[in-house]
């Protein structure tokens, strides 16, 4: 930063009120780290902007006196993307946090990017629709957006990037571009919107977006089975795949966190390897589903199959899978959650699973398997004891093989988490010469290196 903090206030202070700008310790405080594990940073100040105006002119005096922006929305994400590890200026979009139209014959609404998905599904309900990702923290859409944030759901919906029809974008100079249109489909020019969705926050400003909702399904059947080992639960999943069924969400949770979860959300699930599972469609069509569904797990070995009929119970089973993560940290006081994630291709999910399992035990750790299995995805969630030296590097160890187990599988370093600073170090292995062609997209956009610097990639400012 080519300027002091204090010169940089008196200069937004021409557009914005007081307080909307601030060096309050704690507020820098809470906009130093997000939920991982990675070390904290406080940015010199954070500003609140209202509208795209104001972000335009906040970029503009960030652009000319070379300070780093690092746009923040909930602080939900898990691989350091808004620890401003460069100082600068955070641009919290809290207060941009308004639904601008809802197109209920379009199927597509228009928001600011402070607005989060509980709020938004609240709005929509009365339209009869919903949106789909589900990534299980209320994050904001904008935040969704810039890390591609996908969920529960994505095996039916799809992830952010399909729901995307257009983004306001601040460009790092101050320019305010749209990326799209409300059209279902376009084949006209580069499709902008897919490369603005999951640059985490590295080429500009998210200050609107335009996104596909859904109909509210007519029926919804929820259901929970019991394995006695991974291997299985993990085939019944491929099979219900290769099967067709109308399957909108399909979470893996191990024995571990099975146990965690009866222990917070007080529940009392069977404590052993487990399909959390969840069907949409019309009442005729679900009951077949839901026959071939039986079939499936039972030549699976599945040992018990638990049906939840009504709205609460089912939203009870989710709400236990969503706060699994919390579920570990209240299990374990004056420990770390280190959360990471890969993805691989469905007949690679099994194996890379119970590899997973084997070195979380092999590297002597404590903590649990779960995802989003139904697109590949798994997670790990281990309790790390960050004052034990050896603990944590036989935790990042861990986090480096599996991260390599995927991509030698032909999967990714990450499947919904994003690089940010965390798996930055894998992304010259996953996209060789590719990642020359992200550095150049990076330079030509941002030539000063002032968004977000170095998340996703290191890369040397253009002079």
């Amino acid at each position: 930063m080519n300027v002091s903090a204090h010169s940089l206030i008196e200069e937004l202070k021409e557009f914005l009120r007081s307080d909307q700008i601030s060096t309050n310790e704690t507020i820098l405080e809470r906009h130093s780290k997000d939920e991982s594990y990675h070390r904290n940073s406080f940015p010199d100040l954070v500003v609140f902007p209202e509208t795209t105006q104001e972000v335009s002119g906040i970029v503009q005096i960030a652009d000319r006196t070379e300070t780093p922006i690092i746009p923040f929305g909930l602080g939900t994400s898990l691989e350091g993307h808004v620890i401003p590890y460069d100082k600068g200026m955070t641009i919290d979009f809290s207060m941009m946090d308004q639904i601008l139209e809802i197109k209920e014959n379009d199927f597509l609404v228009k928001v600011q990017p402070g607005v989060t998905r509980s709020q938004l599904n609240k709005a929509l309900k009365k339209y009869g629709l919903f949106f789909s990702v589900d990534p299980g923290a209320d994050a904001t859409l904008g935040g969704m957006a810039s890390t591609n944030a996908s969920g529960t759901t994505s095996v039916k919906y799809g992830v952010m990037k399909d729901q995307v029809h257009d983004l306001q974008i601040v460009h790092p100079d101050g320019e305010v571009i749209h990326t799209g249109n409300s059209a279902r489909k376009s084949s006209s020019g580069y499709d902008l919107n897919r490369l603005y969705v999951g640059s985490e926050g590295t080429l500009g400003c998210i200050t609107e977006l335009t996104l596909r909702v859904y109909g509210i399904p007519e029926h919804i059947m929820a259901a929970r089975a019991t394995f006695s080992s991974l291997n299985d639960a993990v085939n019944a999943v491929v099979a219900i795949l290769q099967s067709g069924l109308s399957i909108a969400r399909v979470e893996l949770v191990d024995e571990d966190s099975i146990r965690q979860v009866n222990r917070f959300s007080e529940t009392n699930f069977s404590e052993k390897t487990s399909l959390f599972l969840e069907f949409h469609g019309n009442e005729a069509g679900l009951k077949s589903d839901l026959s071939f569904m039986e079939d499936i797990v039972k030549d699976h070995n599945c040992e018990d199959l638990q049906y939840e009929h009504d709205h609460a119970s089912r939203n009870k089973l989710w709400e236990a899978r969503h706060n699994l993560a919390y579920a570990y940290v209240h299990g374990f006081p004056g420990r770390k959650l280190m959360v990471t994630d890969v993805c691989v291709p469905i007949s690679q999910l099994g194996s890379a699973i119970s590899y997973g399992r084997e070195l979380m035990e092999k590297c002597r750790l404590t903590g649990g398997i779960l995802g989003h299995v139904g697109d590949g995805n798994y997670h790990a969630l281990l309790m790390i004891d960050m004052q034990d030296k050896d603990e944590v590097k036989r935790a990042e160890d861990f986090n480096e093989w599996i991260v390599k187990d995927a991509l030698q599988r032909g999967g990714t370093s990450t499947g919904e988490h994003g690089v940010g600073f965390g798996k930055m170090k894998y992304q010259e292995q996953e996209h060789g010469a590719a990642l020359e062609v992200m550095k150049k997209i990076k330079s030509s956009l941002d030539p000063k290196g002032i968004m977000n610097p170095n998340k996703i990639f290191q890369r040397k400012v253009s002079t």
